[in-house]
């Protein structure tokens, strides 16, 4: 039973880094472009950034306030940029400013989701979720409001295409019966995009 959940954890290690991104954030003026980022679990983050700038985790509160007060464990990068690994990026929010122009409002924030759970919040409003997850022979996309016109493309854990198509209800049936086991990511793109996690029995 320890091997079996050893080898479940450490495949879920696995599928997530090949699915891995690195994402870039620059500047223009006293501007982060783009100020807010979505990112999955396991995601990196590098700030290609000016001299004049850096980047500093801060707290909610701090970010309202248009403070540079640290966040105690929070990530920074030097003058300049850098890396921010996945390491330092947990599910959730992070704020972040510039610390000598957070007074003058240059802000940005890194939206993390957890691909594992099968569901992503995109923006605002939108929740899109996958159900059953795991599936067998069908899986239903809720969108929550319907967004029509939304095409969906899903990879296999070596990151190649096998499924393409569109979703024109708030609610789509699509038949994975074809689908080998193993687990999939499917990426959803209409007013903005998400990716989101499956697994075929």
């Amino acid at each position: 039973m320890k091997t079996k959940t050893l080898l479940s954890a450490l495949f879920l290690i696995a599928s997530t880094s090949v699915f891995a991104t690195t994402w870039t954030v620059t500047n223009s003026g006293n501007t982060f472009t783009p100020a807010t980022i979505t990112i999955d679990l396991g995601d990196d983050v590098i700030f290609n950034i000016t001299n004049a700038h850096d980047a500093r985790e801060v707290s909610e509160v701090t970010w309202d306030a248009n403070g540079n007060t640290a966040l105690p464990g929070g990530f920074q990068t030097p003058f300049g940029g850098g890396t921010v690994a996945a390491s330092q990026l947990g599910v959730g929010t992070h704020y972040y400013v510039c610390t000598p122009h957070a007074f003058i409002g240059m802000l940005g924030r890194i939206i993390v989701q957890d691909l594992a759970t099968g569901i992503a919040s995109v923006g605002q409003s939108l929740n899109v979720t996958v159900y059953p997850n795991p599936a067998t022979d069908f899986i239903k996309v809720d969108l929550s409001d319907n967004s029509n016109g939304v095409t969906y493309q899903v990879f296999n854990a070596l990151g190649v295409l096998v499924m393409t198509g569109k979703l024109n209800d708030e609610v789509s049936t699509i038949d994975v019966r074809n689908l080998p086991s193993g687990t999939y990511l499917m990426q959803l793109k209409g007013r903005q995009n998400t990716r989101l996690k499956f697994v075929k029995h």
